[in-house]
């Protein structure tokens, strides 16, 4: 198997972009990864497309097709594939473009990641979202995504993992480093009694504990890495890339309070990359609700369990702290379209790598991690980034 090479990047800004499709999204933050690795487009010769569920948000599938048509790689019968997993399809895109590169199949590839969720109604959304739970044992019971989280919140807060304003914290955090994001959908910082006196979602869950609804779209751009100082004088080095799955069902889990899957994709890529959890200097994880954050800290390593949330409440999480987590804004301030977040959070870490993050960069980063999460933990990726 061959090493494998970040040579471009590129984002949309995220948010409510009424005045771009989900097609003009999709090129915009492609032709930006080309143009970072300083190809034409003529090299490429394989495209992955991450998206969940634009046949319901847009009424279009076959989104491969679109893509490389609007990209002009149809009229070169450049293959190109949707990879769908709920809210893992960024990271999942990136893990097939991984594997095709390394595994010599193909040898320019362009890894995309979008979504358009602002053209529906706040209703219909939160319905897209839930399909990503199972429909069977919990939709059509009444619970929803937003439930399902608080449920895994109030567990942790009666088993002692996290108190209330730990779990807040997460997203005061992430709104910190989201201010320093030209791109982020929310860039202002706030406080914790902002976070706890906002409106209730789901009991103990809030409004400023929920990622918001977002449009947006990235891309990078892999090959070899022993041809990649051809296209780039600051490429980055994928050290690991893991996947794992767990039940679709929150209710069949042993335990709830731990993803099982992060945890054994994070034991994966640490092997594969030859490092530990202590190596990391800069992390973006799933905050699609502040809860999934202050799990993912724990699952993956990167703080004790029990002692994450307090953890972050010391600025240990912040940049300058013990490792810098979610520089980008994560899900909660930088935005998550769904499709586009596993491979922004990879575009986020490469600038972090190459020393480009401007006022959110974390000094002296070697390492640096991504876990991407679809539903409640029943699909997860781990990416390890090197700078070399």
């Amino acid at each position: 198997m061959r090493d494998v090479a970040i040579i471009g990047v590129g984002t949309t800004k995220f948010g409510e972009l009424w005045d771009a499709s989900f097609r003009d999204l999709g090129i915009e933050a492609g032709f930006k990864a080309m143009n970072d690795a300083n190809l034409t487009g003529s090299e490429v010769d394989g495209m992955f497309i991450g998206n969940m569920s634009s046949g319901r948000f847009i009424n279009q599938d076959h989104i491969g097709a679109l893509i490389a048509d609007y990209a002009g790689m149809a009229s070169r019968n450049v293959p190109a594939m949707r990879i769908e997993a709920a809210g893992a399809s960024g990271g999942m895109a990136f893990r097939q473009a991984v594997m095709a590169v390394a595994s010599g199949m193909n040898n320019i590839v362009v890894v995309g990641g979008a979504e358009k969720m602002t053209d529906v109604s706040d209703e219909a959304t939160n319905s897209i979202l839930d399909s990503a739970t199972d429909q069977q044992w919990e939709a059509t019971m009444g619970a929803t995504f937003a439930s399902l989280n608080a449920m895994i919140a109030r567990r942790c807060i009666y088993e002692k993992i996290a108190t209330r304003e730990e779990i807040a914290s997460m997203a005061v955090n992430s709104h910190a480093h989201g201010a320093l994001n030209p791109d982020a959908q929310f860039r202002k910082a706030i406080t914790l009694d902002t976070v706890l006196r906002s409106s209730i979602v789901a009991d103990p869950l809030t409004v400023f504990d929920c990622a918001p609804i977002s449009d947006g779209a990235a891309a990078v751009v892999l090959c070899p890495l022993d041809i990649a100082k051809k296209y780039s004088d600051r490429p980055v080095k994928v050290a690991a890339s893991a996947q794992a799955s767990d039940t679709l069902a929150l209710f069949q889990r042993k335990d709830i309070t731990t993803f099982a899957a992060t945890s054994a994709a994070a034991r994966t890529a640490y092997s594969l990359a030859k490092i530990e959890a202590k190596d990391i200097s800069v992390a973006e994880v799933h905050d699609h609700f502040t809860i999934e954050g202050i799990l993912a800290l724990q699952d993956l390593g990167l703080f004790e369990r029990g002692k994450a949330g307090k953890a972050v409440m010391d600025g240990q999480a912040a940049i300058g702290g013990k490792v810098a987590v979610n520089t980008s804004g994560g899900l909660k301030a930088r935005g998550h379209p769904i499709g586009a977040t596993g491979v922004a959070q990879i575009v986020e870490i490469t600038k972090q790598l190459r020393g480009t993050a401007d006022k959110r960069q974390v000094a002296n980063a070697r390492y640096g991690l991504t876990q991407n999460v679809g539903g409640t933990g029943s699909a997860v990726v781990v990416n390890i980034l090197e700078a070399i």
